[in-house]
């Protein structure tokens, strides 16, 4: 079992996907981990040997990756918040801070819509 970056890798997988399983390691920075550690991309992950694994964590260590890099972007939205710039106001209220649209669209920032109180049903009035 592969376990790198306290991530248990899918081990029929090949490791370049594999690694992209690690939160902070896309395609590209796991095909650079690969050609500077020398392991070949095709392998599957059950099949690489010890000191493969243990290149590969070596390499991983130099990234910031999983707890510290959710720590890190999550203190930089914080202190946008603190310091009260416009990007912060926008994380606070929970709209997109980007410059997008919110009078169409931004619905996954947004939350799904929210029913107007004229869309109830009036209850039966008795005679």
């Amino acid at each position: 079992m592969a376990r790198i970056a306290g991530v248990n890798l899918p081990l029929n997988k090949r490791v370049e996907v594999g690694l992209t399983y690690v939160h902070g390691i896309g395609d590209s920075t796991a095909r650079k981990i690969l050609a500077d550690t020398g392991v070949d991309a095709d392998t599957r992950v059950g099949d690489l040997t010890e000191d493969e694994v243990i290149k590969l964590r070596e390499a991983v260590e130099s990234f910031p990756v999983e707890g510290d890099l959710r720590r890190e972007r999550s203190q930089n939205v914080k202190r946008l918040m603190e310091i009260g710039s416009y990007r912060g106001l926008r994380h606070r209220r929970g709209l997109p801070a980007r410059g997008q649209r919110t009078k169409t669209n931004a619905r996954g920032r947004k939350g799904p819509k929210k029913m107007s109180v004229t869309g109830r049903k009036k209850a039966p009035s008795p005679k």
